[in-house]
């Protein structure tokens, strides 16, 4: 049957939204790029507009970059960290087709590229103000060289480039004056003469990172001269001395952070000359350095900007800490993490000449006791963060306290100490709190963690690390309570079954679980979690021997953007580990001791996962393997590390060891 001719064409109403609104949305979106991606599927206009909205740009190999060519045309920053070989011509490709809008590109985890590629971008891309080859370990001063056509770059990194040289850096500083940011770490052929020419040529400096290059006082005028400059990094620079230092007539009047961290040879004498004159100094970093003493105190004691502190690993002596609580400065942050001599004495001394502080970290303090937490949260009440872990001394009673005078927590922890329910209870009127972590926590149960989950609504990461007593009604309250939860670390608590982990499935942010030495947990529970928490990133399963194929079925089909795995002594066989392929976004992967795994079935499964950058395996299946499956695995990035463990029953007696972040060990 016809259709009336005045009969209304249906339009798409989306298509009523104005372009600005649409733009609005997707820069909502820019933190959920599955979401992201759903919005330019809705219809043929979003697609448009979402493709030329796209700013930012990080694929997941090298080989499907000239997939987006077309479709992103307006690209400004280029991340290549995924892509561990990215050729010169690919660069070439890149400059061509972004020539007008790059104006920022990563390749601190990318080789195969050389001076040649790096020409290319200088040369082609006026814009350009961003480059970072950290690591490149291959390149050398020609790459140096090239980099100095990008006439107007504002920030270089070029961390452990070991082979560029002075020549090199002196090419960079006459080239790009206009250098803001620079980073040399490890640039182990860096002497004084090419710092000397940066400070002399780049006079626009504000942030430089010298760290552990063979360096001396030399460099140190020209660097003290810059008007700009605000950080400055010479973390293990041990060619600075005392006697070096005290020939400086004055110091940079714009710095305001300074980091001396394992800077051996210098003491409070040198850093008195090397602080002189700097009247807006915020932030002090002299980890494992100089003993705090008197001397150490009195020479930044009149210096009323500085905000921050960080002392880790330094000798304390109770006449310096006095000296830091008579300074004129009111301390936000400071650091004493593994510091010996710490005693409650003298940090209840500076916690109440310091009432502002807002961090605190006394990691492993071992000799401060309840006296030194009464006077802490007595003193300051608007700390946000306290990191205390392994304080032995610290009775249960303390942690009562911590809840109910410092609300306005939210990063807390007491790894391996001695909180208990009564204490959680406590910190759950911590009602902004995002990150608690109670690994090797023995006297929590269920109970303290339903507090916890009632009342901290915002937990974001959670560390329950070898937390004995916690069972899967207590994870279950979690779940329910801190739907954000990003993170969770259940890992050798033997009372966690698939209970738990059908709860945390309906954690839908969560991109982190490990629950290693679960031997409850099965398949069933890991078929949950991939169902529903579809932005996992990082899985650590190891020891849960009731994982089979199924689970790794599961994975393969709904964690697309699963990056990290260890598979260490499950029941997982060829089939199972050739289904990780349909993740796409794999990395890194640990499989020992599968024995339900085969020499063809692994190569199989090597060969289809095309992202991974790093594989751990066995040594005796080193032998077993056809010798071209390397040759190919390397070519595309990856690099194999053989590990000649014995089977083992159980794994890290040390709770204390795992820390999120950490790539899973074999």
């Amino acid at each position: 049957m016809k259709k009336p001719a005045n009969d209304a064409v249906m339009t798409n109403p989306l298509d009523l939204f104005a372009e600005e609104i649409i733009h609005a949305i997707l820069d909502h979106l820019n933190d959920e790029p599955f979401s992201k991606k759903s919005f330019s599927l809705c219809c043929k206009s979003f697609y448009f507009i979402e493709s030329r909205h796209r700013k930012s740009l990080t694929p997941l190999r090298s080989q499907l970059l000239h997939r987006t060519f077309h479709r992103y045309p307006s690209i400004s920053h280029l991340d290549l960290t995924l892509c561990p070989r990215v050729s010169d011509a690919t660069l070439a490709s890149v400059a061509a087709t972004w020539r007008t809008t790059l104006r920022s590109i990563n390749l601190s985890r990318s080789r195969d590229f050389s001076g040649i590629g790096l020409r290319v971008l200088s040369g082609s891309l006026s814009g350009l103000v961003e480059i970072d080859v950290s690591n490149g370990t291959e390149l050398t001063d020609a790459a140096a060289k090239a980099i100095a056509e990008a006439k107007n770059l504002e920030k270089l990194r070029m961390a452990r480039c070991k082979l560029i040289s002075d020549i090199g850096i002196g090419c960079i500083a006459v080239g790009c004056k206009k250098l803001k940011v620079l980073c040399l770490r490890w640039c182990l052929r860096v002497t004084d003469l090419g710092v000397g020419l940066v400070a002399v040529k780049c006079k626009q400096l504000r942030s430089l990172d010298l760290s552990c290059l063979p360096i001396t006082e030399k460099c140190l005028p020209p660097i003290l001269q810059l008007q700009h400059l605000e950080d400055l990094v010479l973390e293990g620079c041990l060619g600075i001395d005392d006697d070096g230092l005290v020939s400086l007539k004055h110091s940079c009047s714009s710095l305001k952070m300074l980091n001396l961290s394992k800077c051996q040879n210098v003491s409070h004498v040198g850093l008195s000359s090397l602080t002189n004159g700097a009247d807006n100094l915020e932030q002090l970093v002299l980890s494992y350095g100089p003993s705090v003493t008197t001397d150490l105190g009195k020479c930044l004691l009149n210096y009323s900007r500085l905000k921050s502190i960080r002392l880790d690993g330094c000798l304390v002596t109770c006449s310096g800490t006095k000296a830091i609580g008579s300074w004129c400065a009111s301390l936000r942050e400071l650091s004493l993490s593994k510091c010996t001599g710490v005693t409650d004495e003298c940090l209840s001394f500076l916690v109440q000449a310091h009432r502002q502080l807002l961090k605190l970290d006394i990691t492993c303090c071992r000799k401060i006791t309840s006296v030194a937490i009464d006077c802490i949260t007595k003193s300051c009440t608007f700390l946000t963060s306290l990191r205390m872990e392994s304080c032995s001394l610290v009775s249960k009673d303390a942690f009562l306290l911590i809840g109910q005078r410092c609300q306005f927590l939210e990063e807390f922890d007491v790894t391996d100490n001695e909180i208990d329910d009564e204490g959680l209870m406590s910190i759950s009127r911590c009602s902004k709190l995002c990150s608690l972590k109670l690994g090797v926590c023995l006297n929590i149960t269920d109970e303290g963690l339903m507090h916890v989950g009632s009342g901290c609504r915002k937990l974001k990461e959670l560390d329950l690390y070898r937390s004995l007593g916690v069972t899967d009604v207590g994870i279950a309250k979690i779940a329910q309570g801190c739907p954000d939860l990003e993170m969770i670390n259940i890992a050798y608590n033997n009372k966690i079954t698939d209970s738990s982990l059908i709860s945390l499935s309906e954690c839908l942010r969560l991109k982190i679980l490990e629950f290693r030495g679960c031997p409850c947990v099965s398949t069933v529970g890991l078929s949950t979690i991939a169902r529903g928490c579809r932005q996992l990133a990082v899985l650590d399963i190891k020891k849960c021997v009731n994982i089979d194929d199924n689970g790794m079925l599961a994975l393969g089909q709904f964690c697309h953007n699963l990056r990290q795995i260890n598979l260490s002594y499950c029941s997982v066989t060829d089939v199972g580990l050739l289904s990780l392929a349909n993740t796409n976004r794999l990395q890194n992967m640990t499989i020992l001791h599968l024995t339900g795994l085969s020499p063809n079935g692994l190569a199989t499964a090597l060969l289809a996962c095309g992202g991974l950058t790093k594989v751990k395996l066995h040594t005796s299946l080193k032998p077993l393997l056809p010798k071209y499956i390397f040759e190919y695995m390397e070519g595309r990035g990856c690099v194999f590390h053989w590990r000649d463990k014995a089977f083992q029953v159980e794994i890290d007696p040390k709770g204390w060891q795992l820390h999120v972040g950490r790539s899973p060990e074999g």
